[in-house]
């Protein structure tokens, strides 16, 4: 039995790396912006500024380091491009509920 045959995965890296990079900081931004609407209140303001600083690149590197599993550069746009529309919904929905509470 032969196993289905499966498309490769194209080598376009320029395309990957530039959605890796643009749309995976904006993503990095957006998820560090919820967690300082929702992350713990215990932090002192100045510690959790610094800490939301940090978790920028943290962030960042996961999808810029998985970028380059997507099978075409295109691919890494669409779905970095919707999960960046859901963090920064998500984040102006927080924004608006928790600064009108």
């Amino acid at each position: 039995m032969t196993s289905p045959k499966r498309a490769p995965i194209r080598p376009d890296w320029i395309s990957k790396t530039l959605a890796g990079g643009v749309l995976g900081l904006t993503l990095a931004v957006a998820l560090s912006g919820l967690f300082a609407w929702l992350g713990p209140g215990g932090i002192s303001a100045a510690n959790k500024d610094q800490l939301n600083m940090w978790l920028v690149p943290v962030i960042w590197l996961v999808p810029l380091s998985t970028v380059y599993l997507f099978r075409s550069g295109l691919r890494a746009w669409l779905w970095l491009g919707a999960t960046n529309l859901i963090a920064g919904g998500a984040l102006a929905a927080t924004r608006l509920c928790l600064a009108g509470s």
